[in-house]
């Protein structure tokens, strides 16, 4: 008999459609189990036992969210299960895939969150397949860690490791790892490893040594983050309330280093301007290599701190435990630079 703990959120996976509208239903994430137990032929083997500390779509998700959802986990003891099935809206699944991936780095037994593309009355709908994929991970007991299974429309089962998960693409319901790379894939019951996670050295990073502290769950809400676009006008941005700054980059490492048109278009001036403030500049997505642009070099030289080798989503998370948990300026670079959850490509 295997035990697990289901812990309902909302999201599309517990909605229903009606009249043109979607939105969350008490009753629907109970749907899910039931369609479950009609698929599944040795489902009585299997012992769930459920809570519901949230109903809320995804889209409305705010950092406490993930502290409201840590403390039901914990409060039910996690070590009396086999596993642990979240289900959770898609829009920010990336998000809190990397939040619960940091804070549970030391988990015994797998988490797995599960989403659904469509409301699970919609025949289109990939929610109970990736329910189904969660359900045999944990009977098969192949690892402790934070995992998403998800199917995109027409493709195969991939489960991808919780930290490694970006947002879904544009205009589409389709999910992958970061650069493409699921961690496993699974079909007929059968899990296949697809990139095995690279071994690295304690004090590789001459961080903790190996040795991650415990962190609370605080995630500090003083994070900004900015995304670049042509024409972005840094002057627009009220910088009260901000510890901190996270850039996000163009696919090549890069965003404007010119003020050829004009100082307020250029991230140089604006890192200029945080420094006077106090205020720390990061930037991420970048491969780390020896090669890398110029408008990049500058950026730097200036005074922002690289996030090397992770996601957007994963650099924004771990940024907010680290200013959450941390006041000590070695031991916030110690903690984003150490690859806490396989988060480092």
């Amino acid at each position: 008999m295997k035990n697990i703990l289901v812990v309902f959120t909302g999201g599309t996976i517990g909605s229903t459609a009606t009249k043109g509208s979607i939105d969350t239903v008490s009753s629907v994430p109970f749907k899910l189990l039931e369609l479950f137990q009609q698929r599944d032929n040795n489902h009585q083997q299997i012992h769930f036992k459920t809570l519901q500390p949230l109903q809320i779509l995804s889209e409305n998700l705010a950092p406490c969210v993930w502290q409201t959802l840590i403390a039901a986990i914990e409060a039910e003891q996690p070590d009396q299960y086999d596993g642990i099935i979240i289900t959770h809206g898609t829009d920010t699944l990336a998000y809190t895939a990397a939040a619960l991936s940091f804070y549970f780095n030391a988990i015994k037994i797998p988490l797995l969150l599960v989403s659904s593309d469509y409301p699970l009355d919609n025949p289109k709908a990939n929610g109970l397949d990736n329910f189904s994929c969660a359900v045999e991970f944990i009977r098969q007991q192949l690892q402790p860690g934070v995992f998403v299974p998800y199917r995109n429309q027409q493709h195969t089962m991939q489960v991808h490791k919780g930290s490694r998960l970006t947002c879904s693409l544009q205009l589409s319901g389709d999910f992958f790892s970061v650069q493409g790379k699921s961690y496993m894939q699974y079909e007929e019951q059968a899990f296949w490893l697809l990139n095995p996670p690279i071994k690295s050295m304690p004090g590789d990073n001459n961080t903790f040594l190996g040795e991650i502290p415990p962190i609370k769950a605080c995630f500090s809400e003083r994070i900004l983050m900015i995304k670049p676009y042509p024409g972005l006008d840094y002057s627009h941005f009220n910088l009260e309330n901000v510890d901190a700054v996270l850039h996000d980059l163009y696919h090549s490492g890069t965003a404007c280093a010119s003020t050829e048109w004009g100082e307020n278009y250029s991230l140089l001036e604006f890192i200029k301007r945080c420094t006077m403030q106090n205020i720390k500049v990061y930037l991420a997505p970048s491969i780390k290599s020896t090669d890398a642009y110029q408008s990049t070099r500058a950026l730097i030289d200036q005074g922002a701190e690289m996030i090397w080798n992770m996601s957007i989503e994963a650099a924004y998370v771990k940024l907010m435990l680290a200013y959450g948990n941390f006041t000590d300026e070695q031991q916030k670079i110690a903690f984003l630079d150490e690859d806490i959850a396989g988060e480092h490509v």
